[in-house]
C-alpha cells in the first residue's frame, strides 16, 4: 500500500452526556491503529484503579498554574464549582501530529473552541446528537441510575450543549452506534487525505513516472 507522509488530525468529538461520543471514540480506537486518545492532565486525586499517564496525568495545583503560565495546555476548564482543573497538554499532541498520528478528543464545546484557537489548521470536529431527547433521557437513566431532579438537571445541561452544534464541522446522529461510528470514521479518513495535510504529496507527485 502506498503511503504518503502527512500531518496528523485532531478529531474532536463533542456531545451532551449520554449521546454516545465516548462509545464512538472507543470503537474507533479499537480499529484505527494510527489513532490515539488525548490523555488529559488533572489536579484531582488519583483513584485506586487509575494509572498516571494512562487515565490522566495527575498534577498539583501549583503545577497546573505553571502549565497555564507556560502556555503548555491546548484547552482547560474547572469543574465541580472550580474544585478540580482538567486540561489537554500541548507537547504530546503536537508530537503526535508531527509524526502523522491522529488524536481523538472527548471534550465539550468550550474545549473545542479553545483547541481550535490553538491549532486551527489541525482540528476536525464532530458533534454527536441523540436521535431524540426521550432516547437521551433513557440513556442517562440506564447509565447513571439517577432519577428525578438529577436527571432533569442533566437534561437541562444537555439542551444547552446541543445549541452549540452549529460550531462544529460535522454532525452525526447516534441512533445506532455502529452506523454513527462509521460516519465519524468517514470524517476522519477524509481529513487524513486533505491536500494541505499531505506533507509528502509534492515529493510523491514529482516522483511519478
Amino acid at each position: 500500500m502506498i503511503e504518503i507522509a502527512r500531518r496528523g488530525v485532531c478529531l474532536v468529538l463533542s456531545a451532551p452526556s449520554g449521546a454516545g461520543k465516548t462509545a464512538i471514540a472507543d470503537a474507533l480506537l479499537a480499529t484505527e491503529p494510527e489513532l490515539e486518545r488525548s490523555i488529559s492532565v488533572t489536579t484531582r486525586d488519583r483513584r485506586p484503579r487509575e494509572t498516571d499517564g494512562v487515565h490522566y496525568h495527575f498534577m498539583t495545583e501549583a503545577g497546573f498554574q505553571q502549565a497555564l503560565r507556560d502556555d503548555a495546555l491546548l484547552e482547560w476548564a474547572r469543574v465541580l464549582q472550580g474544585t478540580h482543573a482538567y486540561g489537554t497538554p500541548r507537547v504530546p499532541v503536537e508530537q503526535a501530529l508531527a509524526a502523522g498520528r491522529d488524536v481523538v478528543f472527548d471534550i465539550d464545546w468550550q474545549g473545542h473552541r479553545q483547541l481550535r484557537e490553538k491549532l486551527p489548521a489541525d482540528v476536525v470536529s464532530v458533534f454527536v446528537l441523540p436521535p431524540n431527547l426521550a432516547a437521551l433521557r433513557s440513556r442517562l437513566v440506564g447509565r447513571a441510575g439517577d432519577h428525578g431532579a438529577e436527571i432533569d438537571r442533566r437534561m437541562r445541561v444537555a439542551t444547552e450543549e446541543i445549541r452549540h452544534w452549529v460550531e462544529f464541522d460535522h454532525v452525526v446522529v447516534n441512533e445506532q452506534l455502529a452506523v454513527a461510528t462509521e460516519a465519524v470514521r468517514a470524517v476522519l479518513r477524509g481529513a487524513r487525505s486533505a491536500t494541505g495535510r499531505l506533507t509528502g504529496l509534492a515529493g510523491f507527485v514529482a516522483g511519478l513516472d
